[in-house]
């Protein structure tokens, strides 16, 4: 769920840089923060606690790692 969000806020323009308030070009190194996983009688689960990504800017020399990267999309 996450992948696409970002995805869809680069690819349309909507991932705003905090640096030069114009639009992150592109991302990489995503990966999702596992918060747990289990594995007995015959049930699993992984549950997942967000996601890290890195912005890149691509107007600037601004590049970001966060995992707060949903408020860097604009309304």
């Amino acid at each position: 769920m996450s992948l696409s969000t970002i995805k869809k806020a680069v690819d349309s323009g909507k991932m705003i840089c905090p640096s030069c308030k114009g639009a992150v070009k592109k991302y990489e190194k995503y990966v999702e923060m596992t918060a747990s996983v289990w594995d007995g009688a015959g049930d699993s689960n992984h549950e997942t606690a967000g996601a890290k990504v890195t912005l890149i800017c691509g107007n600037c020399d601004w590049k970001e790692r966060t995992e707060f990267w949903s408020q860097y999309i604009a309304e």
